[in-house]
């Protein structure tokens, strides 16, 4: 069962006095992002907070869980805390704080299309003048030709001779 729409913007709503807090869709569930680093994830209308020393302290006694199939536990928020945006906001506060910093991303590479949407021309290359070869006193003997290969018979030609 997916989460609703609504219930992220509740939580949001709640988080609205953290200020920068935003919600994204990952993988049918949503992503709890504050200050450009995730630190919730709601999956199945059910809030998990990253963990951390500092929100393990602050929390107190905690329920843990893993927010999917096969991931780590993380701080399973539920029922008044969830409603309570003032220890919500503080929360996701601590939370950043004791998270590194998201790694940049690389830079795209850039196309081979100039600012008209169109392809650059080729410059010509200016021809370089060529040294000239001091020529060689022997004559050059002849090679020898190469044997043109023979075209494989196939079997009613070589039944045919037999």
């Amino acid at each position: 069962m997916g989460s609703t729409q609504r219930d992220v913007d509740f939580i949001l709503e709640q988080l609205s006095d953290a200020g920068g807090a935003s919600a994204r869709k990952m993988f049918g569930e949503y992503g709890i992002y504050y200050r450009d680093k995730i630190v919730a994830l709601f999956c199945d209308n059910q809030l998990f907070v990253k963990p951390t020393v500092g929100g393990r302290a602050f929390i107190g006694k905690i329920d843990e869980a893993p927010p999917y199939p096969g991931a780590k536990l993380w701080f399973l928020i539920t029922g008044d805390r969830c409603e309570d945006g003032e220890w919500l906001t503080e929360l996701v506060r601590i939370t950043e704080r004791e998270l590194p910093a998201p790694k940049p991303k690389a830079p795209k590479a850039k196309s081979a299309k100039s600012k008209a949407g169109k392809p650059k021309a080729a410059k010509p290359k200016a021809a370089k003048p060529k040294a000239a070869k001091p020529k060689a006193a022997k004559p050059k003997a002849a090679k020898p030709k190469a044997a043109k290969p023979r075209a494989a018979k196939s079997k009613a030609q070589r039944s045919r001779k037999k």
